[in-house]
């Protein structure tokens, strides 16, 4: 690697900081010099991670320079341009191979371009789709060769020519002549246009698939990006639809919420959530199983949703929930959105099925990807590329153009991302029509509150009214505010929900807003006040009827006991057949007691067809409802760190760029000097006399040093004082005073200038 590290020692310090902040690896832990730069920068795992931010014509461009066998001896630019097409010009593979300079895989002037070795073992093992040349054979006789070929071996010909150079055969192994040759596999190995890697496999030469593609020596090579096909929407449809698609996810997540709360699901083995619970909630929230997997995915991760402790542990609210449920749309929204950027798991996998042909459910440990936060940043990064309202009409082609960007990254299932990501930012109104919206873009580079706030914006206004029809329905035609909605949410129940909420108000409905402690007159005066609608007859019977017959028995605790003072409607309670299983007994004339629950009392007492009101101690209604099981939350999960190592900022990559020079120097300065070198690791007083000798002399020395980090470097330094068991000096190269501890130097020199 000596000629790469002359290559990088001549780069000027801006060219090395660029380096660095392209190949970050390559700074952790700081290298001494150049030559230890260098090394790094040629290790097979470093390379291979630098291929992995190369584009499409970057990565063919290197795969071209591999096929010219740049890694052993240099190659001009004209050679690697012309293997690369006939529509690629010199001047696009220059800008190219520039790429390639800066990240350290290629190197030197436009007439002798270098590679890295381990370039090789980094690319496919047939780069281009094209195989070994075979000895003795030019490309005029591969010409000739493919001319005289007839149609079948023509085809055999040209599918070997394809991505793949390489097939099985069984005749590999046996020698054939033009004479006893009969498949088109025999002809093509008795004329020796078949090369033999084993007694199975057979090659086509490289010669005559170079002959096979004409123009275009390495196939189809693309030197540009695909164009997007681009929607203008308008900024204003985006976010309107985005806010629609908000709404929805609310409701939905906050309808899952109430449904696990009275009935918590059980935690799985495996830490997962069960089909059939699954499936229960798709059908109670009226949406697929997809739709629940994600709000799953989505409520766990934001901390609404976590395992109870125990034998038995169950997926329960947490007491973080109450506040999400009682805040407004936009603060629910913010943190749900950034929780979903931050999520390092990949809810898009749920329904398929792992190695072992497991099926992969929601909270699955499976799920796990701790590259998914970039992921969907690089994929909604685009987006935000585009003009302000537009869209990409189809995931396709955003699929494509990250493929082209980054081929490497995403593995098989890089496509599948594209759009599992497009899917769920739209379900979060992230994304609408394909384009970010307002809040979303906001949302996207971290700041949560703005996005609250735009998103607030983009909400339609709540409303204050409902129109309720003669049916018993009650149509909220938009938003409603929230203490409209909470009093229309108590009594009645959803019917359809979307734009517009239709409710239905029934027998079920009335008596629970009077579970609640409603009178009969203030639900008249809601619907009177709220509807912008004539209120039918029908509702106004209703509710008075319900009330009537409301509350005409009183149960309490003994554990519970029911009062009336009807002592007739007393004794058609202890008639009824269903009611023995309650216990009941006569204390008075008008109070029976039970031993049971006050809640199973009362409900057993509205199977049977009659309408109790639960009673509290005071006397007053008591409302029943559960307020559902709540646990402890584990805090929010923070992102997951990316794989390899950060970035250093451009202030730690300048000083790193200053050691490097000082390692420089000083490795010249041991290589080209007389020195007169401690043996070993020098004693205290062996260091202190000949740094005392130096600085009295007015001589530099060269120090083997060890930073309070523990990175070793080597530095020449002019000796000023020594004292206190620090050195302090001033680096011959950068010209700065340092402070260097005596127990920190592992060796020691006198420079002869």
């Amino acid at each position: 690697m000596a000629a790469l590290a002359d290559s990088l020692r001549a780069r000027d310090d801006e060219e090395l900081v660029a380096l660095l902040r392209a190949r970050p690896d390559l700074a952790t832990p700081p290298p001494a010099d150049t030559s230890v730069l260098a090394t790094r920068a040629g290790v097979r795992s470093s390379v291979a991670r630098a291929c992995e931010d190369l584009d499409s014509f970057t990565l063919s461009t290197l795969e071209a320079l591999v096929l010219l066998d740049a890694d052993a001896a240099p190659v001009p630019l004209d050679a690697v341009a012309e293997l690369l097409g006939a529509e690629v010009t010199p001047q696009r593979t220059r800008r190219s191979v520039a790429d390639l300079r800066l990240r350290a895989l290629a190197w030197g002037a436009d007439e002798e371009l270098s590679v890295v070795p381990a370039v090789r073992e980094s690319l496919p093992t047939f780069p281009a789709g094209l195989g070994r040349p075979a000895e003795d054979m030019t490309e005029a006789a591969a010409q000739t060769a493919l001319a005289a070929l007839d149609q079948q071996e023509r085809d055999l010909v040209g599918k070997l020519a394809g991505d793949q150079p390489v097939g099985s055969t069984k005749d590999a192994g046996r020698n054939f002549t033009l004479a006893d040759a009969q498949t088109p596999v025999q002809r093509l190995l008795a004329k020796g246009l078949l090369l033999r890697r084993d007694a199975a496999t057979v090659e086509l030469p490289r010669q005559l698939a170079f002959a096979v593609r004409g123009a275009h020596p390495m196939g189809a090579v693309e030197p540009e990006e695909p164009l997007l096909d681009l929607a203008d929407l308008g900024q204003s449809t985006v976010d309107s639809t985005a806010a629609g698609e908000v709404l929805e996810l609310l409701r939905h997540l906050e309808s899952l919420l109430h449904l696990w709360s009275e009935e918590p699901p059980d935690v799985l083995r495996s830490g997962g959530v069960g089909v059939r619970e699954i499936r229960r909630a798709a059908k109670v929230l009226e949406v697929d199983e997809s739709r629940v997997s994600l709000l799953v995915e989505l409520a766990v991760a934001a901390n609404l949703i976590a395992s109870s402790e125990g034998n038995e542990p169950q997926w329960m609210l947490t007491y973080g929930a109450d506040t999400w449920l009682a805040a407004g749309p936009e603060q629910r929204w913010a943190p749900l959105a950034r929780t979903w950027l931050d999520m390092p798991r990949l809810p898009g996998l749920i329904g398929a099925r792992d190695e072992k042909d497991r099926l992969l459910g929601p909270l699955s440990e499976d799920l796990r990807r701790p590259l998914a936060p970039r992921d969907r940043m690089r994929i909604l990064s685009l987006l935000d590329e585009l003009p302000g309202g537009h869209g990409v009409r189809k995931p396709d082609d955003a699929a494509a153009v990250l493929a082209w960007r980054a081929p490497r990254r995403g593995g098989r299932m890089r496509d599948d991302l594209v759009r599992w990501t497009l899917s769920e930012a739209t379900a979060l109104g992230v994304v609408a029509l394909g384009a970010l919206s307002t809040a979303g873009r906001a949302a996207l580079f971290g700041d949560t509150s703005q996005a609250a706030k735009l998103l607030g914006e983009a909400l339609p206004e709540p409303l204050d009214h409902v129109l309720v029809q003669a049916d018993l329905t009650v149509v909220a035609p938009g938003r409603l505010e929230p203490d409209l909605a909470a009093d229309m949410e108590l009594v009645a129940d959803v019917e359809s929900a979307g734009s517009a909420t239709v409710y239905r108000v029934s027998d079920s409905s009335v008596r629970r807003a009077l579970d609640s402690g409603r009178t009969a007159d203030e639900l008249h005066a809601l619907f009177r006040d709220r509807s912008r609608t004539p209120l039918p007859q029908s509702l106004t019977y209703l509710i008075d009827d319900v009330a009537r017959r409301h509350g005409r028995l009183r149960a309490g605790t003994a554990s519970a006991f029911l009062r009336c003072d009807d002592s007739v409607l007393l004794e058609e309670v202890l008639a009824h057949p269903s009611i023995g299983e309650l216990e009941l007994r006569r204390i008075a004339p008008t109070v029976l007691v039970s031993p049971l629950p006050l809640a199973e009392v009362v409900d057993a007492l509205r199977s049977a067809g009659f309408a109790p009101a639960a009673e509290g101690p005071d006397g007053q209604v008591l409302d029943l409802r559960s307020e559902g099981h709540r646990v402890r939350g584990r805090g929010r999960t923070t992102p997951a760190p990316s794989a390899g190592p950060s970035a250093p900022d451009d202030e730690q990559l300048t000083e790193l760029v200053a050691q490097l020079r000082s390692g420089d120097r000083a490795g010249t300065a041991r290589r080209g000097s007389a020195m007169h070198p401690e043996r070993g690791r020098p004693s205290a007083e062996a260091t202190l006399q000949l740094l005392r000798d130096a600085a009295v002399q007015d001589r530099s020395v060269w120090l083997g040093f060890v930073s309070s980090n523990g990175v070793a470097s080597q530095v020449v330094v002019q000796p000023v004082s020594v004292g206190g068991g620090v050195l302090q000096g001033v680096d011959r190269g950068t010209g700065e005073p340092g402070r260097y501890p005596l127990h920190r130097i592992t060796s020691v020199a006198v420079v002869e200038e």
